[in-house]
């Protein structure tokens, strides 16, 4: 019980001052992700979208071309990642979207 009780007073006298020193420690932090945030997290401008087109049309041609077994280790794993990565957002989207992770409500 006394332990307890030293425990509420040093959260008492100290809370504060840690608040301050969390929020210090976070508000740099914080100003660097929204700046990454906006930029990475925005939707594609109207400008963006054939290049992304073109994109895919040279990715299908790689493919038919052969082009696939001449690209190196580091952008096999690269190209890997980034296809991970856009997975895990859609799969992330449908957990949201649904509301949980089973099933919808239905």
């Amino acid at each position: 019980a006394q332990a307890a009780q030293r425990l509420a007073q040093r959260i008492a006298t100290r809370g504060p001052q840690l608040l301050n020193d969390a929020v210090a420690y976070s508000k740099p932090r914080l100003a660097t992700f929204w700046s990454y945030a906006k930029v990475e997290l925005a939707p594609p401008t109207p400008a963006e979208i054939p290049r992304a087109i073109d994109s895919m049309k040279a990715l299908v041609r790689g493919f038919q071309t052969g082009r696939l077994a001449q690209i190196t280790v580091k952008e096999a794993l690269r190209n890997g990642l980034v296809a991970t990565e856009v997975l895990m957002w859609f799969y992330i989207g449908e957990i949201i979207g649904k509301g949980g992770l089973i099933g919808y409500n239905v």
